[in-house]
């Protein structure tokens, strides 16, 4: 497992693989939009595509703490699960 911090932010990332396929480009046109002062973006992909992985790449490359709105409490469940696993030495 790789704990990566990039320069600027407070969040180490724990991920167990580098971003693969779609993710790159994902993260990247995340990351300009969020520069470019966008006030909302949306991230699809069908389940298991790498979506939460996706958005942690982004949290920890901008450095911006984030909301993650889920549409039910066993949907949060996971993602808080999967983002503490992502983020271990930061509060989630």
């Amino acid at each position: 497992m790789d704990v990566i911090q990039y320069p600027g932010s407070v969040f180490k990332l724990h991920q167990p693989f580098p971003p693969a396929g779609d993710q790159p480009a994902a993260i990247k046109e995340l990351l300009e939009g969020l520069e470019d002062g966008l006030s909302g973006q949306t991230l699809l992909g069908v389940t298991g595509s790498g979506k939460t992985f996706t958005m942690a790449n982004v949290i920890a490359q901008s450095g911006r703490p984030a909301i993650i709105m889920a549409h039910n409490k066993t949907l949060a469940a996971q993602l808080y699960a999967e983002m503490r696993e992502f983020f271990p030495e930061n509060a989630v």
